[in-house]
């Protein structure tokens, strides 16, 4: 049975979701503030880090080697320089990143500030399902931003960086668009990470289930490849199987979860059943 949830009236579950909203603001707004205090250092060794040879990613495949045939070559020197061309860009850029980096943060925290507002309401069972999937679901956010940050964007920057329409046009590249770019490619790959989470909620819902995935298996195979060229608009195979790999083995686990899932339930309504009938 859910817990005390006939206790409080509708003021009292208001009143508790205010101080909710309250603690998750102030969190977040001391986050934002570390952040502000911490971002010339931030912005310098991992925001800038794709744009030199001293990335981690660069230094590790230099030493692979590479033909750039299917293996790029990444022991050529690189070193890209960011301008600003707007009087107000830096300034701007130094609180939107801030903000953006304290929801980085406060993830964590917000999910377990609106758990712990919504568990009373919720059955055992409930309690156990939910418990699980932001076990999961959690680190696999962060695992797409960290897919992003080291993989992701390092390919896509360094591409576009160098490629050229002709040798007469100079590369410059303003500082809004690094980091437009770069947030984007961040935080998409964080939510793409959470597509077994999504699978796991329409399957309770009864709108997706394992089978209907396998079924449309190979559509979402060249969904997926086109998906991976989109983000990372390479002529090499290597960087476009780096970023396929990834969404396909997402694919396959969001097949197991609904599957999973389905038996569940199925197992869960066959007991109800049994105890209504009894």
């Amino acid at each position: 049975m859910p817990e005390s949830e006939n206790e409080m009236s509708f003021w009292s579950h208001l009143e508790a979701l205010r101080w909710v909203l309250m603690r998750i603001i102030l969190v977040y707004l001391i986050l934002v503030g570390c952040c502000f205090a911490a971002m010339p250092h931030i912005f310098n060794s991992v925001i800038l880090g794709p744009t030199s040879s001293d990335f981690i990613l660069y230094q590790w495949l230099g030493s692979l080697g590479g033909d750039g045939t299917f293996f790029p070559d990444f022991s050529s020197p690189f070193k890209v320089d960011i301008i600003n061309v707007k009087l107000a860009s830096q300034f701007i850029t130094h609180i939107s990143t801030s903000f953006c980096l304290g929801f980085l943060l406060i993830f964590p925290y917000l999910i377990t500030e609106v758990w712990m507002f919504v568990r009373p309401a919720l059955y055992d069972n409930e309690k156990r399902s939910v418990m699980a999937l932001l076990a999961f679901g959690v680190p696999m956010f962060y695992l797409g931003c960290a897919t992003g940050y080291f993989i992701v964007f390092p390919f896509t920057f360094r591409f576009l960086a160098q490629y050229e329409l002709s040798a007469d046009i100079t590369n410059m590249i303003s500082l809004g668009s690094y980091i437009d770019n770069f947030l984007m490619l961040v935080f998409v790959m964080g939510i793409v990470f959470e597509l077994p989470f999504v699978t796991w909620i329409l399957s309770k819902m009864g709108l997706v289930t394992s089978g209907f995935l396998k079924k449309y298996r190979r559509q979402a195979v060249v969904t997926l490849l086109v998906l991976a060229a989109i983000i990372t608009p390479t002529g090499d195979p290597f960087t476009l199987m780096v970023v396929f790999v990834p969404l396909y083995v997402l694919y396959e686990l969001s097949i197991l979860l609904a599957r999973r899932k389905t038996s569940e339930d199925i197992t869960e309504d066959t007991t109800e059943d049994n105890l209504q009938s009894a």
